[in-house]
């Protein structure tokens, strides 16, 4: 019974974060994208374009175009990913023709584009973040990767967006449209990463150093911070050295460096930024 109501419960929370993204992102279409004339890519964004020569609503387009895209999405990502991918595209069309009537909020096409690049980022991520898309790029940007871990869904997104806003930019012979249509699209890959992988202030440390040993604890004992020895090898020398590991909080970047100076100030440090750090001393796994 626990379980079952556990499985219940995240199934809901999920379709309601779905819900709130796709709300989020009928907010930024029709106060934003809309009146500017601004095509943020996506099939939606396609939509948009063939709404502004046809008058035909943009969430209706949109599901018709992506229909074929959920056949494939089953098939391949399995019927609960195509369920919530269903329900957001639905949701999405029902959002941005019938329930969310939000108003233009400004005139500029700059401001069009930044705030409204800005909310479709944070919808997109957030119903990416609960382990669905509204269909269209997204979902295809999703299956690509299915197929190509190496390139992130933000990077394929890009990809195949840009080719919608080369779309637009023809149909409406506006190259500064255009321009910010790009400049939106950046804005929404940015923030898409930000809302499923978190922002990150933490830094990785490795360091080469034949006093490795006191150089580990001191770290462990001054600044509380477990530490990790890897075994290398010297290619040039030959010579075996050990490679301490250490992931550390930004406050604590200049504590540790005057910690390595102090020691060895020969020592040979590599400071890296980490994207997100999950285990003891950090954050859980959400």
């Amino acid at each position: 019974m626990t379980n079952n109501f556990k499985r219940i419960s995240k199934l809901l929370l999920d379709y309601f974060g779905i819900s709130i993204g796709c709300m989020i992102m009928a907010v930024a279409f029709n106060s934003f994208f809309v009146p500017a004339r601004i095509a943020p890519g996506g099939f939606s964004g396609l939509a948009a374009v063939i709404y502004h020569f046809t008058n035909f609503p943009i969430g209706i387009t949109t599901l018709v175009l992506t229909i074929p895209l959920f056949i494939i999405s089953i098939k391949l990502l399995g019927a609960k990913f195509g369920a919530k991918s269903f329900y957001g595209t639905i949701f999405f069309s029902l959002c941005i023709d019938f329930i969310v009537k939000s108003p233009q909020l400004t005139d500029d096409l700059f401001l069009s584009s930044v705030f409204g690049g800005i909310l479709l980022g944070i919808g997109i991520g957030i119903i990416f973040r609960f382990g669905g898309t509204t269909g269209g790029t997204d979902l295809l940007a999703a299956l690509m990767h299915h197929y190509f871990r190496t390139i992130s869904v933000s990077t394929w997104l890009l990809i195949v967006d840009s080719i919608v806003v080369a779309i637009a930019g023809i149909a409406f012979q506006d190259i500064e449209v255009a321009l910010y249509s790009i400049l939106t699209i950046y804005i929404n890959m940015r923030l898409m990463d930000v809302i499923q992988e978190g922002i990150s202030n933490t830094k990785a440390f490795y360091i080469i150093s034949k006093n490795s040993t006191e150089i580990a604890y001191r770290i462990m004992k001054d600044l509380d911070r477990g530490v990790t020895t890897l075994r290398g090898k010297g290619a040039y020398t030959n010579e075996d050295r050990d490679v301490l590991l250490c992931v550390v909080n930004r406050a604590e970047v200049f504590q540790l460096k005057d910690i390595v100076r102090s020691i060895d100030p020969n020592a040979f440090v590599i400071l890296a930024n980490v994207h997100e750090v999950i285990g003891e001393g950090f954050k859980n796994i959400d």
